[in-house]
C-alpha cells in the first residue's frame, strides 16, 4: 500500500525575517532515515519505482521540494538558491525529527544531496546524475532542453496529455528525454509528472538560480556515491568523471541502459546503489 502524502510547516530565515515554509512528503518504513530528493520540474512520485524497496530497510521520506509537486512556493523574500533550499531541507529534517539522514537525490536533488553532505547534514549521499558538474556549453544545452519541456507541457491541453500517455509511443514523446525506457512508466504517472512540470511554481526561479552553479568541492567524512545512467540524454555521462575528480573518495557507478531519471529504468539497480551507500 502506497504511503499517503502529508504536509508539514516550519520557519526559515529570509531577507524579511522568519517565514513559514510548507513541504509535502511521503514517509514509510523503519530503520535509519533516508531522504529522497527529486529533480527540477519533477515531484516526489519520481521515487515510486524504488520507494517500497527502500522502505523495507529504511525510514524513507520522499519530498516535494518547495515550489514543486504539492509543495507551495517559497515565501516572499526567499530565493531558490542552494543555501535557501538546503536551509529548508534542514528545517524539514528537524521538524520530522530525523536528525542527519542518509540522502539520495536525482539531478537537482543530487546536487542538493551533495550540498547537504558538504554541510555535514547527511550521513551518506547518493547522487544520481547530479547537476553542477557541467561545462558552460553542457549547462546551456540542459537548461534549453528543460525550458523546451516546460513550454511543451504548458502548451498541451490535459486531454492531449492523457491521450498521449495511453500509448508507448505517446509516453516516448512526453518522457524520452528523461527516461531510457519511457514505456515502463504507467500512463497515470506520465500524466501526473507532465502536470507537475507544467504547474511547478518554482521552476523558472530555480533554473535562474542554477545558471552560475558549479560543484567542484570534495565531500569528505561520509560515504558518497555518484551514479550516472549510460543513456542520460540531459546531463551527459562524462560529467560523472568530473564528479570523480572533484571527489576522489566517492564511488562512481555506471547504470547501464538508464536515462536521466534512472529510478524508472532500473529500480532494482538504483535501490541497490542507494542501500549499499547507506550501509
Amino acid at each position: 500500500m502506497t504511503a499517503p502524502v502529508s504536509f508539514t510547516s516550519f520557519t526559515i530565515d529570509t531577507a524579511h525575517g522568519p517565514r513559514p515554509v510548507t513541504v509535502a512528503y511521503r514517509r514509510a518504513g523503519a530503520g535509519e532515515p533516508l531522504l529522497l530528493l527529486h529533480g527540477i520540474g519533477h515531484h516526489l512520485q519520481a521515487w515510486d519505482p524504488v520507494f517500497e524497496i527502500l522502505a523495507a530497510e529504511r525510514d524513507v521520506i520522499a519530498v516535494d521540494l518547495p515550489g514543486f509537486g504539492a509543495s507551495p512556493a517559497l515565501p516572499e523574500g526567499a530565493t531558490y538558491d542552494l543555501p535557501t533550499v538546503v536551509a529548508a531541507l534542514r528545517g524539514l529534517c528537524e521538524d520530522l525529527g530525523v536528525g542527519t539522514p542518509h540522502v539520495a537525490g536525482n539531478s537537482l536533488g543530487g546536487l542538493l544531496a551533495l550540498e547537504l553532505g558538504r554541510d555535514k547534514l547527511a550521513r551518506s549521499v547518493t547522487a544520481l546524475s547530479p547537476g553542477g558538474f557541467w561545462s558552460e556549453a553542457e549547462r546551456r544545452y540542459a537548461f534549453g532542453v528543460l525550458l523546451g519541456l516546460r513550454r511543451g507541457a504548458r502548451l498541451l491541453p490535459l486531454p492531449a496529455i492523457e491521450r498521449l500517455s495511453r500509448t508507448a509511443a505517446g509516453r516516448w514523446v512526453l518522457t524520452s528525454t528523461i527516461y531510457a525506457r519511457p514505456w515502463r512508466r504507467p500512463p497515470e504517472a506520465v500524466v501526473a509528472e507532465t502536470l507537475a512540470l507544467r504547474d511547478a511554481s518554482g521552476f523558472e526561479q530555480t533554473l535562474a538560480a542554477g545558471r552560475d552553479v558549479v560543484f567542484r568541492d570534495d565531500v569528505r567524512g561520509l560515504p558518497v556515491t555518484v551514479a550516472w545512467g549510460t543513456k542520460d540524454r540531459l546531463l551527459l555521462r562524462r560529467q560523472g568523471v568530473r564528479a570523480k575528480y572533484a571527489m576522489p573518495d566517492a564511488r562512481l557507478v555506471r547504470l547501464p541502459g538508464c536515462g536521466h531519471v534512472p529510478m524508472n529504468d532500473d529500480p532494482a539497480a538504483v535501490a541497490r546503489v542507494i542501500l549499499d551507500t547507506s550501509r
